[in-house]
């Protein structure tokens, strides 16, 4: 399992942060575990390394900004 962290921009509220999970949710292989509404860090876990174009659209689906994508 790999422990990805990433930082959106954009979030303002619960709905968005609800956005936001569900879209990198949908992705193979990827549980969300945490978003935090005010610095906009999202946690998550994956069977393998997600793809970060893949990521990325999943962000921007959503209607927010993948700023940083740090693998653990």
């Amino acid at each position: 399992m790999y422990l990805e962290t990433v930082v959106v921009t954009g979030l303002h509220c619960e709905y968005c942060v609800k956005s936001v999970t569900e879209e990198i949710a949908e992705l193979d292989g990827v549980s969300v575990l945490d978003v935090d509404l005010a610095s906009g860090l999202v946690i998550f876990v994956s069977e393998e390394p997600v793809d970060q174009a893949e990521l990325r659209e999943a962000v921007e689906l959503a209607g927010y900004r993948l700023v940083v994508a740090a693998l653990s």
